[in-house]
């Protein structure tokens, strides 16, 4: 009966090194102290100098690769370029901007008009009973003839001492301001498509890492059932070690579901009403440090930001625009002129068969109620309150710009700690790994160990993209934007 025992004591031994050798062990667990046999520790220690995977430096921060048009599943590649080129073509923020832009324009044609000559042109013909005259309802000339003729008329505008070509010259930078919103918004779509462009691709790096922990938490998983069937591991042990599955399955539920959000984020901003996937590319470009002197920053912004233009120009209008309202109380002086033929007429009545008459007029406001002299006023601190919109505004940048820069600043710093963190995080775990192969730990550690590597790497991912998203809110706040 001895050597029975002893053969089946070996085959629980050569099933242990098995396991051992198909995979790391890995798990996330608090477990009691629990060791291998004493016998085997020397061919484990073999074992698992062997056996134990290194692991990798980027683990949980495989980004998507650059590659050809074509991917994997017949899905579109999309790269951050071409994010933010449909987002400018779809999204009907940018077309609602643009189309405001365009209706300011006629604005400008309709506040012109008022310098231009207006024409008119009459046709009338007429049956009446000659000389009779109408006698009630009307304060015109009230004699009728039977007559036909046809003629025209025009008056012309000589000058109202400033106030139209003040109204032409608000509603031109009133243009300018619609035009410079535009052009906002479309900055903010870029910046809106690229932070759903790239929060898309952290969730999908994230995916990567819930991924590879359920992998590995399987294996484990596995091994320490084996090792339990074998009486090498206490059931507790194998209790940890599914619960530590399942808490990696639900992370991995999690970081799915953020995939789909983020995509579909994405898929609203492209100005998309149905559901596309697209294979997402990073661009292989180096990621450079934010600029150091952040002065030069507040000077780009102040040069270039689309909305601080908009509102210059929206203050410069608003002056214009009170100079045209002081001017309603200036006479008005313009022209007018009038010809025309008749040809059928009593000839009893009308001496000649054409007329014509020109003839200047002058407008003299003399008092409406103060009327005038309200709208010139209001129109007055209407334009100082712009004014000091367009100082708040440039106030607001300067914060804006510093916090980004400052943001960016720090989250560069972020991504050189959180990879040296993962670095030693992955150290750290292959050697929980080989002291739990070799019954020198209990699972506490080994989970610990694993806790804290997973944390690394999403700590590191989510560095990476925090970053990128820093860099692209920088540039909006500078209006570096394309």
């Amino acid at each position: 009966m001895r050597p029975l025992r002893t053969r089946r004591s070996s085959f629980r031994f050569l099933s242990a090194l098995a396991i051992i050798c198909s995979g790391p062990l890995s798990a996330q667990t608090i477990n009691a102290n629990s060791q291998l046999p004493d016998a085997p520790q020397v061919a484990l220690l073999a074992l698992a100098q062997q056996t134990a995977t290194p692991m990798r430096e980027g683990m949980g921060v495989d980004l998507p690769a650059q590659a050809d048009n074509t991917a994997p599943g017949g899905h579109q590649r999309l790269t951050q370029a071409e994010a933010e080129r449909l987002a400018v073509k779809n999204n009907p923020q940018v077309s609602v901007a643009r189309l405001l832009a365009l209706a300011q324009h006629q604005v400008v044609r309709e506040t012109r008009a008022a310098e231009l000559p207006t024409g008119t042109a009459s046709i009338t013909a007429e049956d009446a009973e000659n000389a009779s005259r109408i006698s009630a309802g009307s304060l015109t000339t009230s004699r009728l003839f039977e007559h036909a003729g046809a003629g025209g008329g025009f008056t012309q505008l000589i000058t109202d001492f400033g106030r139209t070509s003040n109204l032409v010259a608000s509603s031109k930078l009133q243009e300018k301001a619609q035009n410079a919103n535009a052009l906002a918004s479309t900055e903010e779509i870029i910046l809106a498509a690229d932070q759903a462009f790239f929060n898309a691709l952290q969730a999908q790096a994230l995916l990567k890492v819930a991924q590879q922990n359920v992998s590995t938490r399987q294996t484990t998983e596995t091994q320490i059932s084996e090792l339990t069937k074998n009486k090498l591991k206490s059931t507790l042990d194998l209790s940890f070690a599914d619960v530590n599955l399942s808490q990696a399955k639900l992370l991995q539920l999690d970081a799915q579901n953020n995939v789909d959000s983020t995509m579909a984020a994405l898929d609203a901003v492209l100005g998309l009403d149905r559901q596309t996937t697209y294979d997402l590319v990073e661009d292989d470009a180096t990621v450079q440090a934010p600029p150091a002197d952040v002065d030069q920053l507040l000077q780009l912004a102040f040069n270039q930001r689309p909305d601080l233009q908009a509102m210059t120009y929206s203050q410069q209008a608003a002056v214009k625009f009170s100079h045209a309202q002081r001017d309603q109380m200036l006479p008005s002086i313009s022209a007018a002129g009038t010809v025309g033929s008749v040809p059928i007429r009593p000839a009893t009545y009308y001496l000649t068969n054409w007329w014509g008459g020109i003839g200047v007029n002058m407008s003299i406001p003399i008092f409406n109620g103060f009327l005038y002299s309200a709208q010139a006023k209001e129109a007055s601190i209407r334009a100082q309150a712009a004014s000091e919109q367009s100082r708040d505004l440039r106030d607001r940048i300067v914060r804006d710009v510093r916090t980004a820069w400052l943001a960016a600043n720090t989250a560069y710093q972020r991504v050189a700690v959180t990879a040296e963190l993962l670095r030693e995080a992955n150290i750290a775990l292959q050697l929980a790994q080989t002291r739990y192969q070799l019954g020198l730990s209990s699972i506490v550690e080994l989970s610990q160990a694993q806790f804290q590597q997973t944390d690394a790497a999403i700590g590191n991912t989510d560095a990476q993209y925090q970053y990128r998203l820093a860099l692209a809110a920088l540039n909006y706040q500078t209006g570096a934007n394309p």
